[in-house]
């Protein structure tokens, strides 16, 4: 042909698989005034051009010597034109589209933001969209690989050939592309990349929205699901004025179905985990990371499909029947988000494009010693992008209440877990992790711009300042952060013998001291129950009965307490094993009445904590809270009050000693009866059934008050009282005329 003589060097590159812009060369090209077709079909014998409005065969492509390119000049054509392929394939023929005739798939202003970093929504352009481009249905493909030497897409539609849908480089924001007809959702599929030093990646899509079952590792074309409607109903429920009591859940660990299947689907725990949650009355169920993963035993904590619901349960619509029927029960949904980190599995983000492109190339500032795996870039744009993109689908397009994010403090700290010598100091000679703090901002503030129903909650296991504080006000902008001070206290203090509890009687008011710095989650999560910590019950001590009688009481104090709470699965019925992930939580002890009764008092916990806003309302202002004792270390009692905005009180009395009191004193704010609304000790839940009926205040002096109640105080129990309601007036009655 005319124009191949100039070509050979563009066909030989096309053909290793090693050409850079394969569009200037395969399509449709004017060449000299003249239309010519060129197509890079493998395996082909035979190709010829049809017009795609008449349907008319008009030039069979002639085979370039030693190679599987086809190329002819169109007879009779000047203008361009749609056509489509006729391949012989030798055993049969198929009319296909081809690949190369369609025009770039990014706008200008899509190009401009993503190279900026400033895309909102990255998740509509990147990836794979089911999409019609000229009235053809395909799937569009993009993704980010900056320094590639070549990417290609791969999967069943072209026998896995890299050299069949070469992609087109956007040099002006890194991003390669191609629309390919035919594919079609349910398709798997991987990204190939050729690095500049010519070696073969096999990637699976950043922004895949599905993902195969472990241990196949492809990404699956599914389209993305249409925008969650906003709700004002979630944001009063998600408010800080709002009752939050969390359930903890591990999905694959829950329950399991007995009938030989690893795991429920997403659709059957909607229909037992649901109403399960919602009749224990918890508020809210938050899911430990349902990132796609390939390990089960990470939990889900090593994500490598960011944008896909983990294949193991279902598939992404499955994901968002749950979350629509949690919704429909009255029950919000937080996810473990994990931006801290990712697992080192080739398929996955490490060394992407052949270079360090979500990660940092220093191993002092982009590897994980403690968990082998890698720190996020996040002086990245297009990193941080991912990232903020990635917080905002969830939450948009699934519906999630929040984003519960994992680790900050390894985010935040150069020197996390590290020793000198092994970290980078930032900018200023600190410790501070200053790009990781910015992205943190930037996620919080597009979150509340955007969603701003949702809330965000951050495990942060440090003193950094105003974590949960606005970032206009130099906060890093979440609405939580977990408490693991009051955690780690409040356990070692639970774990002592009572006896030796009045000295550490600091452990379980401390928290009180710094408990309106931050708003505070009160968590008893899973990482309580594993790696040799011991169940919650495993750590109290004492016989059958006290240990049960222990944890009631300590959880009537902590629903008592300032926060909002959080419980992980099992901890409601007292596991006494710790959690395993590859088995089920021990339903059977629920035929034991001592378990059935710490999930009944988990239940009228609950129960009780939404009925009264005095436990919940000012959670965050110091007016809703007050000691009444916090002094009395040889009985190892308790006692505070918690009040609402519009004055109303519930009074929380705790002993953490097995020794009954009569006739307890207590300081009272105001005179009238009291009555127990609450009693951890009561025989329904297994306790020795010591309780209080009416109490009439007296004026006696009392812990600085004017008015006291003489109470009954029993063994290891916490107790919540407040007034009895005066009765109605009755109305007078009519006056006879």
């Amino acid at each position: 042909m005319f124009e191949q003589a100039g070509l050979a060097e563009a066909y030989r590159k096309l053909m290793a698989g090693d050409h850079g812009d394969p569009f200037s060369v395969l399509g449709m090209h004017e060449v000299k005034g003249k239309l010519v077709v060129r197509a890079l079909l493998p395996g082909a014998v035979g190709v010829a051009v049809i017009e795609s409005e008449t349907g008319r065969k008009l030039v069979e492509l002639a085979r370039v010597k030693g190679t599987d390119i086809f190329a002819a000049v169109i007879p009779r054509r000047k203008n361009r034109f749609a056509y489509r392929l006729l391949v012989d394939w030798g055993s049969h023929e198929q009319e296909m589209e081809h690949a190369y005739r369609f025009s770039k798939i990014l706008g200008d202003i899509d190009v401009w933001l993503l190279a900026e970093g400033t895309h909102f929504r990255p998740y509509e352009k990147m990836g794979a969209h089911p999409t019609e481009i000229d009235g053809v249905a395909g799937v569009s493909f993009v993704v980010w690989a900056p320094n590639a030497r070549r990417v290609s897409v791969v999967g069943d539609f072209n026998n896995w050939d890299g050299r069949r849908h070469m992609m087109r480089l956007r040099p002006e924001c890194g991003v390669w592309e191609i629309f390919v007809p035919h594919v079609m959702p349910g398709d798997v599929y991987k990204y190939e990349v050729k690095t500049k030093k010519g070696d073969l990646l096999y990637k699976a899509d950043p922004f895949g929205f599905a993902a195969e079952l472990r241990p196949k590792s492809a990404s699956v074309v599914h389209r993305l699901l249409p925008v969650c409607p906003e709700s004002e109903a979630r944001k009063k429920a998600n408010a800080l004025d709002a009752p939050v009591s969390i359930y903890e859940v591990h999905l694959g660990s829950w329950r399991l179905p007995g009938d030989g299947r690893r795991w429920f689907t997403y659709r059957e725990l909607a229909e037992q985990l649901i109403p399960y949650v919602c009749e224990l009355g918890f508020t809210h169920v938050e899911l430990l990371p349902v990132h796609e993963h390939p390990l089960d035993n990470s939990w889900g904590y090593q994500p490598v499909g960011l944008y896909a619901p983990t294949s193991r349960f279902g598939t992404p619509d499955d994901f968002r029947g749950f979350i629509e029927a949690a919704h429909a029960n009255g029950l919000g949904v937080i996810l473990d988000w994990v931006p801290g980190h990712f697992p080192i599995d080739a398929h996955g983000l490490e060394h992407f494009d052949g270079t360090p492109l979500y990660e940092h190339a220093d191993p002092r500032e982009g590897f994980h010693q403690d968990w082998n795996v890698l720190i996020y870039n996040y002086g990245g744009r297009e990193v941080r992008n991912f990232l903020v993109g990635n917080a905002l689908f969830w939450l948009e397009r699934f519906g999630v209440d929040g984003l519960r994010v994992d680790a900050v403090a390894s985010m935040i700290y150069r020197d996390y877990s590290r020793k000198p010598g092994e970290w980078i100091p930032n900018e200023y000679g600190g410790n501070e992790n200053l790009e990781a703090i910015a992205f943190l901002r930037r996620m919080n503030e597009v979150v509340g711009s955007e969603r701003p129903e949702a809330v965000t909650m951050a495990e942060e296991s440090t003193a950094f300042p105003a974590v949960s504080r606005p970032t206009f006000h130099g906060g890093l902008g979440f609405h939580y952060k977990w408490n693991l001070g009051w955690m780690h206290d409040t356990l070692a203090y639970m774990q002592q013998d009572p006896v030796h509890r009045k000295h550490h009687h600091d452990k379980m008011r401390f928290s009180m001291m710094y408990a309106y710095s931050e708003n505070f989650v009160l968590p008893l999560s899973h990482d309580e129950v594993v790696h040799g910590k011991r169940s919650i019950l495993g750590r109290m001590p004492g016989d059958e009965w006290q240990r049960f009688a222990n944890l009631r009481a300590y959880y009537g104090f902590m629903w008592g307490h300032p926060g909002k709470k959080l419980l992980f699965m099992g901890s409601e019925f007292g596991q006494y094993r710790e959690w395993n992930s590859n088995g089920s939580l021990d339903w059977e002890l629920l035929q034991y009445a001592v378990h059935a009764g710490a999930q009944r008092v988990v239940r009228d916990l609950n129960a009780v904590y939404r009925a009264y806003s005095a436990l919940y309302q000012l959670d965050f202002e110091q007016r809703g809270f007050e000691w009444i004792v916090h002094d009395d270390f040889d009985n190892s009692v308790f006692a505070f009050l918690r009040r609402d905005a519009a004055g109303e009180f519930v009074l929380v009395l705790s002993n953490f000693t097995p020794v009954p009191r009569h006739g307890y004193r207590l300081g009272v704010p105001q005179s009238g009866s009291y009555v127990e609304i609450l009693n951890t000790d009561a025989e329904i839940y297994g306790g020795s059934g010591m309780k209080n009926d009416e109490l009439r205040a007296q004026r006696q002096t009392m812990h600085g008050r004017d008015w006291s109640i003489a109470m009954t105080v029993p063994p290891l129990a916490t107790v919540m009282l407040t007034l009895k309601p005066k009765p109605a007036a009755r109305p007078a009655p009519k006056r006879k005329e």
